[in-house]
């Protein structure tokens, strides 16, 4: 058994030609799956019960600034522009996680004493696909 190592995982940015380019200066991210529950508990039950209801999923990610970084300038005329953006994060093993999502959260960070850093919070519009 292997184990994985964060730096090998990538966010990697779609065209419409299905084209990926990676985030230049990326050092974290991560992928948030998440689903509703819905109280399905009746009067005669000691216990609650739950049904599984609507899923969600969401990307976090922060990196150094890169000047002249062509898909951070392309992440920002998204922003700029409300427009949609297909993301996707794959891991070591190959496994690709793909989806269309919103660009939520973007602040970019100017220490005085450090590096220019970014971050940004994706929300995921519709699912969210898994390939081996």
């Amino acid at each position: 058994m292997s184990k994985m190592k964060g730096i090998k995982c990538k966010l990697e940015i779609v065209d419409s030609n299905d084209t990926s380019k990676i985030l230049a200066g990326q050092r974290s991210a991560t992928l948030n799956r998440s689903v509703e529950t819905m109280d399905s508990t009746s009067k005669d039950s000691e216990w609650k019960e739950n049904e599984v209801g609507l899923k969600e999923w969401s990307m976090d990610a922060d990196g150094v600034l890169v000047a002249s970084d062509e898909v951070y300038e392309d992440l920002e005329e998204k922003w700029l522009n409300s427009e949609k953006i297909d993301v996707r994060i794959t891991m070591p093993s190959g496994t690709k996680y793909q989806g269309r999502a919103i660009l939520t959260d973007f602040p970019i960070d100017m220490p005085y004493d450090d590096l220019v850093t970014y971050s940004l919070s994706l929300t995921g519009d519709g699912p969210l696909v898994k390939t081996p």
